[in-house]
């Protein structure tokens, strides 16, 4: 995904809607053409229909939280490979290589790690405050010892292993329900799913006008226009809880089990994808120290905010004099 300076663009007309997600938002928003107006209506509604289908069957299939999900199902399986959908092979497959392409640092089979940090439901409805202290749940295996065979469509996880796929599958997702949306309307489409965001269909000379914050409830720290691909934001700021009083963040260190320290508290990635942004910032703030290092040798354009507030930019992400944190 390119990533600019706002500059001033040809006004269109831009249908959006957003609806709670995931304990967060999920936004669409459309791009109609001065001249076609009257289709706004239409074809927003068009591409709300294509993303909440693709959102349904990804819940469906990778949700932790839901007692019919295929991943909770397969958790069930003590060990045994089971048949699953095309959808949860695909995003077993992306959560799989994100590991690879990270070296583990974002690793989907933290899911016990997950319910032990106190992450054990949707966060809309997660307790702000858990009795229970903080404890690290024993490493029983790691994504390599997941077996996905997709020319039998099945997969298997060691027993005991709960896979979270929460650091790929929400990115993942955002940039198939963008493909369906535009496929379906002909237009250019923006989707942001709890922060993630996925264009396509963006007209050159166009790009769209994108804030970047840490939390939903914050204002834009810095504006940037983006074009085609993905851009995403990981952060110790959001998703956030107590145990026994101590703060915890959504963010673990596959290795430990616990909250990664917060070494960057905020990572924005543009990439070619919403998955390998998100893979990218995701694996820069648990790689902690070496993390701006790590992700600098991608070439990546990024963002990067340190515990104390510094803004640091990688790869050609563009200076702005209002760039600010709080």
């Amino acid at each position: 995904m390119p990533v600019g300076q706002v500059v001033d663009a040809e006004a269109d007309v831009e249908a959006a809607e957003e609806w709670p997600l995931w304990g967060g938002t999920a936004r669409v928003v459309v791009r109609v053409p001065q001249a076609d107006a009257a289709r706004a209506a239409a074809d927003r509604h068009t591409a709300v229909a294509s993303v909440r289908a693709v959102v349904a069957a990804v819940d469906s299939a990778c949700s932790r939280f839901r007692p019919d999900s295929e991943v909770v199902r397969l958790g069930r399986a003590r060990g045994r490979a089971v048949p699953v959908s095309p959808v949860l092979a695909d995003a077993v497959a992306a959560a799989l290589r994100a590991a690879r392409v990270t070296d583990g640092a974002v690793d989907p089979t933290i899911g016990a790690a997950m319910v032990a940090a106190g992450y054990d439901r949707d966060l809309a409805v997660l307790p702000p405050d858990r009795p229970a202290g903080l404890v690290a749940a024993r490493r029983r295996a790691d994504w390599r010892d997941v077996c996905l065979d997709r020319t039998a469509g099945t997969l298997r996880v060691p027993d005991g292993v709960v896979l979270d796929l929460g650091a790929t599958a929400k990115a993942w997702a955002a940039d198939r329900a963008a493909a369906a949306a535009h496929a379906a309307t002909g237009r250019p489409v923006l989707v942001g799913l709890c922060g993630d965001l996925a264009a396509t269909g963006t007209h050159s000379g166009t790009p769209w006008v994108v804030g970047v914050r840490e939390r939903p409830e914050d204002a834009d720290t810095a504006l940037v226009a983006v074009e085609d691909g993905g851009l995403a934001t990981s952060t110790t700021r959001s998703r956030r809880w107590r145990m026994a009083g101590r703060p915890v963040h959504h963010l673990l260190d596959p290795v430990t089990g616990l909250p990664v320290r917060e070494v960057w508290r905020s990572v924005t990635v543009a990439a070619a994808s919403c998955l390998d942004a998100n893979t990218a910032s995701t694996a820069t703030v648990v790689k902690g120290p070496a993390g701006a290092g790590w992700l600098a040798a991608t070439g990546l354009p990024a963002r990067l905010v340190s515990a104390d507030g510094r803004v640091e930019l990688l790869g050609g992400w563009p200076a702005d004099a209002q760039d600010r944190v709080a």
